[in-house]
């Protein structure tokens, strides 16, 4: 049989199946005479009789009983396999490489993609650990994660976690040799351990809030890193004092290991943002409500992070997407 029978086999399976050439043409959209004069013609070209056919009802013959067994499963195969391409469409697929620093990593990007990874297995994650100011298009990133003002001009910014403050902590073994400091310039006469960020090029001002006042404190000492984990152990080991994100620091705290230094001082608080280009890296919408991020052109991958446990607020950027 050519090309144009297939429409008629089906047409001969949807009355075969449904007894009834007024239901069957109903199902497929086409006139009951339509219908009938397609199945005279099959039968014409076959020479052979595929339905009996009384007032009341339709039915297949010997011969389209055998026709009807054997065609009708290969024509279901054909459109599970059709369906399941249209899945693989839009199901998601493709490597997603991620750029953020270690704390973001830790307690935003992590906590999320353990939960959202094990439902789609065709996604692959590359995530890189640093602090710069990345050129997500040019460093071949589909987004970045960053806390506070790491945001490069012309990124969309969909903040996606809660605020996070950064405490003054010092170790019982610092303060047996220095005294505890009592305001923010007595922290000039202590050791602390700095933090270098490749975004500033200097030395990481400590920023401090005491109600409407705010000020910068720019501290020094022995150690300088690129990281606050480095500078959380190296204030467990009392080796200076250290600013560092409050949550890290509680657990030490509370085991005496650490101690809060001018506690009536806070930091200004810093909410982790999402970051992506607007222009090329995704084809859809960082979906401010869902943080959903469909169809990064990048990495062939997309509907990444389907999560309704990222919790998103309003962007903030020179050019924010709206949702």
């Amino acid at each position: 049989m050519v090309r144009n029978d297939i429409g008629d086999l089906l047409a001969f399976i949807a009355v075969a199946r449904e007894g009834s050439f007024t239901r069957a043409a109903a199902q497929l959209g086409v006139s009951q005479s339509a219908l009938s004069h397609t199945l005279r013609a099959v039968e014409a070209r076959l020479g052979v009789r595929l339905l009996s056919r009384t007032t009341r009802s339709v039915a297949p013959t010997a011969a389209g009983e055998r026709l009807l067994q054997t065609i009708a499963p290969r024509f279901a195969e054909i459109e599970s396999e059709l369906s399941a391409i249209v899945e693989t469409r839009d199901k998601p697929a493709g490597t997603i490489h991620i750029t953020t620093t270690d704390y973001a990593a830790d307690t935003v990007v992590w906590p999320r993609l353990s939960k959202v990874l094990p439902h789609y297995p065709d996604i692959k994650i590359e995530m890189v650990v640093d602090y710069g100011l990345t050129d997500i298009v040019a460093d071949r990133y589909d987004i970045g994660v960053r806390w506070g003002d790491q945001v490069a001009k012309d990124m969309i910014a969909v903040r996606i976690g809660p605020d996070a403050r950064l405490a003054i902590v010092g170790a019982p073994a610092y303060f047996d040799r220095h005294p505890v400091p009592k305001q923010p310039k007595d922290l000039l006469e202590h050791n602390c351990i700095t933090l270098r960020l490749p975004t500033r090029g200097g030395k990481y001002a400590w920023e401090l809030r005491k109600g409407k006042r705010e000020l910068q404190v720019r501290v020094d000492g022995q150690l300088t890193f690129n990281g606050v984990y480095q500078m959380l152990n190296a204030a467990l080991d009392g080796a200076g004092l250290a600013f560092v994100p409050e949550d890290l620091a509680q657990p030490h705290v509370d085991t005496g290991r650490l101690r809060w230094v001018l506690q009536d001082w806070s930091d200004l608080s810093r909410p982790a943002h999402l970051l992506s280009e607007p222009s090329r890296v995704f084809e859809g919408a960082v979906d401010r409500r869902r943080c959903v991020a469909r169809r990064p052109v990048r990495s062939r991958a997309y509907g990444f992070i389907r999560c309704p446990a990222l919790r998103s607020s309003n962007s903030t950027s020179s050019g924010c997407m709206n949702a």
